[in-house]
């Protein structure tokens, strides 16, 4: 029998150093927790859709009868759904098991081991993760102080193995678009742009349209926000033209369920609904925004997304997580360099603003 020792020895030894992704857990793991039943907790830590899904996605997957089958490979019927709402062909166009696996992809595709990642810190922990996880040298350019994207120093940076930039915009956790000008800029590079809008629904601003201009710019997508589907996984990209192929050639050939096909292609059916979730995310947004700003002791970021990044003035910010947990609601603490005691707070419904407004002023 071959010791267990003897067997890690075969691991890459860059992914036994590596450290592992953080995830939120879900509502039923942090009730046993706190010991609240589910439908007490508040849920303000993971950026999801408090309004959920379409009624009729719900519909649809309970009607649909083929789970028993493969999905469609080449994701025809919601790729073709994807040129009406994008207005890309879909030649452009892949979907993924969230745009979490569009990243990695996009990294397999292009990273050789030693080769080097772009990343802009304090900005989405996907990207040093796979990164690490394909091989990657990542190269950390922090962002300026209000969380734009310092060009100079990335341009600064680059060399031979610089393959890859990732930008989030609007950025998570900041909130923050990243202007065209500034993308047009680092697209003259001959690095590969990922441009990540996962907000895009809650900004409205979009590079999209320069993705058939641009051989290395990419644009990933996801129905995890505005659509409610974070629970089924489903993204997309769009990417050149020639890229798409090569992806197409390397994913998963079943990477995208049935489910998630099912419940993405109604929820692009069902646009009313969420037109009408979106604009009550907004409205809640600046509601949560004027509520926050009255707190003398927080230093309030404007936002373009569906969470707001709170800078905690007092230093209280662990302890104020602590207690908000306590009572049921989950925010999300920082206490990096460039996030020292800062809390990211999704937006909810009204009851749920209201709820932790009260927690918060009852804590300090």
């Amino acid at each position: 029998m071959i010791p267990p020792e003897d067997i890690e020895k075969l691991i890459r030894p860059e992914l036994k150093a590596m450290n592992a992704y953080t995830p939120i857990e879900p509502t039923d793991i942090l009730s046993q927790r706190i010991k609240l039943p589910q439908e007490k907790v508040i849920k303000l830590d993971g950026n999801e859709n408090p309004h959920g899904c379409s009624a009729k996605v719900k519909q649809a997957l309970a009607k649909h009868a083929h789970y028993h089958l493969y999905p469609d490979p080449e994701q025809r019927e919601l790729r073709k759904a994807l040129v009406e709402y994008t207005g890309i062909s879909p030649e452009y166009i892949l979907a993924g098991s969230g745009s979490d696996e569009l990243i990695d992809l996009v990294l397999r595709l292009f990273i050789e081991p030693g080769d080097k990642v772009i990343d802009c810190p304090p900005t989405f922990g996907m990207y040093p993760f796979s990164t690490g996880v394909c091989g990657g040298r990542l190269v950390s350019i922090p962002r300026k102080p209000d969380f734009s994207i310092d060009v100079t120093a990335v341009k600064e940076a680059l060399d031979k193995q610089t393959k890859v930039i990732f930008i989030a915009s609007p950025n998570n956790p900041s909130g923050n678009i990243t202007p065209k000008d500034t993308i047009l800029e680092l697209l003259d590079s001959y690095m590969v742009v990922v441009i990540d809008e996962a907000y895009f629904e809650f900004s409205g601003v979009t590079v999209m349209p320069l993705v058939s201009k641009y051989s290395n710019l990419i644009v990933l997508r996801t129905f995890s926000k505005w659509a409610g589907l974070a629970g089924l996984r489903v993204g997309y990209g769009i990417f050149p033209i020639n890229i798409a192929k090569y992806l197409m050639k390397i994913k998963q050939p079943y990477n995208v369920n049935t489910a998630a096909q099912v419940a993405a292609l109604e929820s692009l059916r069902d646009m009313s609904y969420l037109r009408d979730t979106i604009k009550a995310i907004i409205d809640e947004r600046q509601r949560l925004l004027s509520k926050l700003g009255q707190l003398d002791w927080l230093k309030v970021y404007p936002s373009q997304a569906n969470f707001i990044l709170c800078s905690v003035l007092n230093g209280k910010a662990k302890a104020i997580h602590e207690e908000l947990q306590n009572r049921g609601i989950f925010v999300r603490y920082f206490d990096t360099p460039q996030l020292k005691d800062c809390l990211r707070i999704s937006v909810g419904k009204p009851e749920h603003t209201d709820a932790l407004i009260v927690a918060l002023k009852e804590i300090c």
